[in-house]
């Protein structure tokens, strides 16, 4: 479920909003099977199953999606960037097993948008709002927590690195 908030609204009442919709409970998820098309949120992944030959897999545009090949025909399918691409599977001698197309979405369980005039914020609301980093927020928005998330992974790597 997503939530648009506009500035007119004053921020105890867009918190209470967020409440209210959350409490609405979560979407059925997508999942492809077969020949359909693999459906993905941006910055999650999913497993897909392809023929057990499959040696190369081609994307079509690596900056919508990412794909690894594993053993035994498994594919692991992550989302980077809004839009539709597709992946090739081929076989060791070049031949076609499957091309299946990749639709990446954004978020849409828990997700709370507010704008400011043209800019835009997002929060994830899983269980309470905290800011997330969603590609088309504002600049400084996006900067600012990309950041953040940067400083605490790199203090968390370094104290895993002590011994």
């Amino acid at each position: 479920m997503s939530l648009t908030l506009f500035r007119s609204a004053p921020r105890t009442a867009a918190f209470a909003a967020v409440v209210a919709a959350l409490s609405l409970g979560p979407m059925a998820a997508l999942a492809g099977t077969g020949d359909d098309p693999v459906a993905v949120v941006v910055d999650q992944a999913q497993v897909v199953k392809l023929p057990e030959k499959a040696a190369t897999i081609v994307v079509g545009n690596p900056l919508i999606a990412d794909v690894t090949l594993q053993p035994g025909g498994m594919v692991v399918v992550t989302g980077k960037g809004y839009g539709s691409t597709n992946m090739i599977a081929m076989d060791r001698s070049g031949g076609v097993l499957a091309n299946r197309s990749i639709q990446v979405e954004g978020p849409m369980e828990k997700l709370v948008t507010v704008y400011r005039g043209i800019d835009r914020e997002s929060y994830s609301c899983t269980p309470i709002c905290q800011r997330r980093v969603t590609l088309g927020d504002a600049v400084p928005y996006f900067a600012s927590t990309l950041t953040q998330t940067n400083t605490l992974n790199n203090q968390a790597t370094a104290a895993g690195a002590r011994p």
